[in-house]
């Protein structure tokens, strides 16, 4: 397997419309198309390069995707990629929801509506788990190995959506665990 994808963007242009388009396909949620758009579509990173920035993305304060975009339009361009893949994240998708926002004052009480907008709620969460699906190839590479992967997630998703713990919680109780696990594996 390859490990540096072949591509990169041509310009900050380049970088502004592929960040401009995940984000209007993946409205509400575009991580599960970013890695369509950035991996598969464009060729830009391989799978295990973006599994490896977007575990890097929860260090730094912010939503995920947006330090995702912080850190490429930064590695291909400085600090003007950096901006050029936030404006592209943002601009336009800040423009819908403002005027969507108008528009569901008005008409919050029809019953379609409120319909289409559980039907939409549906889609996303399809698409987060159809993305990590798609990214479990990765975990061969793991230094933590694919079972003691499938443990931890299994155990969050027990704490979660079966226990109901708050998600504070669960990163305070398996976040350690997780971490000393990552240690014991890197030490044998």
């Amino acid at each position: 397997m390859n490990d540096t994808a072949p591509g990169a963007p041509r310009s900050k242009t380049e970088l502004f419309l592929a960040f401009n388009r995940l984000a209007l396909q993946g409205f509400g949620g575009v991580l599960a198309v970013a890695q369509v758009e950035l991996v598969e579509r464009r060729g830009w990173l391989t799978r295990a390069e973006f599994v490896e920035l977007l575990s890097a993305s929860p260090v730094l304060p912010g939503p995920n995707v947006v330090n995702l975009a912080l850190m490429l339009g930064d590695r291909w361009f400085g600090w003007r990629g950096a901006l050029a893949a936030l404006a592209g994240l943002i601009v336009v998708p800040l423009a819908i929801v403002l005027a969507l926002t108008l528009a569901y004052d008005h008409y919050a009480s029809v019953p379609q509506v409120a319909g289409a907008l559980r039907g939409m709620g549906a889609v996303a969460a399809g698409l987060v788990m159809v993305t990590a699906l798609k990214l479990l190839t990765t975990l061969r590479g793991n230094r933590l190995g694919p079972w003691l992967c499938a443990l931890v997630a299994a155990a969050t998703f027990g704490a979660i959506a079966l226990m109901r713990w708050p998600l504070a919680a669960v990163i305070a109780a398996l976040g350690p665990l997780a971490c000393a696990l990552a240690v014991w594996r890197l030490r044998r």
